[in-house]
């Protein structure tokens, strides 16, 4: 399995806090350890099939990272908060 980390999701990432980039780091390892070691996630992150291709890794109520996840292939798109993804499936 491949992982990308597209530019939008840097550049969703780049101006939030050293805590908020520490706990968007953590939700995205603990989801690439679901993936590869079939390891359990961690209490306090949720993961959400949002439609076809987009799902949606929540760690609390602010932090959510929105990926496509396409046969072989996990883009991690951006990061934000529910009213941001919800932007950007919409204009999607």
């Amino acid at each position: 399995m491949r992982y990308e980390f597209k530019p939008s999701f840097d550049r969703s990432i780049k101006a939030l806090s050293t805590e908020e980039k520490a706990e968007i780091k953590a939700a995205c390892l603990a989801f690439l350890d679901l993936l590869e070691l079939r390891a359990r996630l961690p209490i306090g992150v949720g993961l959400k099939r949002l439609n076809e291709d987009y799902w949606e890794i929540r760690k609390g109520l602010r932090c959510r990272i929105l990926f496509r996840w396409r046969k072989n292939v996990v883009e991690f798109i951006l990061a934000g908060s529910h009213d941001s993804i919800k932007d950007f499936l919409k204009n999607s």
